[in-house]
């Protein structure tokens, strides 16, 4: 199976506030908008896809009509993780993990969404002696 595309579908009760918070603070916008699924794009990169859905609506199977509480992280990639922090704080975003470097190659924090989703902002760095031996040649950090 060749797979197209891929992206994550946040299921929550709360569509409109769930896809205001990702256009307002990561620069998202609508590509698809109902009042019960918005499809968002990247305001800076159209291969990056976010979807929100309503958690009780009829495409989702019976028994699996819950909210999303949790239980995701999501990782955004970007090019100045402090430039990021810097908004986030300012902005006010429920921040649960302050912005540091890790030896295994992340300078990055971790905020909070509406809905309990973990959104790990991230800028890969070198890692340390340790970990760079853990990466393929393609994928260490640089």
């Amino acid at each position: 199976m060749k797979l197209t595309s891929y992206y994550p579908v946040i299921c929550t009760e709360s569509v409109a506030a769930t896809q205001a918070y990702y256009q307002r603070h990561f620069d998202f916008a609508p590509a698809f908008e109902a009042d019960w699924y918005v499809h968002l794009t990247s305001r800076h990169d159209a291969t990056v896809h976010l979807a929100v859905l309503d958690a009780g609506h009829g495409t989702i199977p019976e028994g699996y009509r819950t909210p999303l509480k949790g239980g995701l992280l999501l990782n955004f990639e970007v090019e100045d993780v402090d430039a990021a922090y810097a908004r986030a704080t300012a902005e006010g975003l429920d921040v649960r993990l302050a912005l540091r470097d890790e030896p295994f190659g992340q300078r990055h924090f971790i905020v909070a969404d509406p809905n309990g989703v973990l959104i790990d902002v991230i800028k890969p760095i070198p890692p340390s002696a340790e970990f760079a031996a853990q990466y393929s040649a393609e994928a260490l950090p640089g």
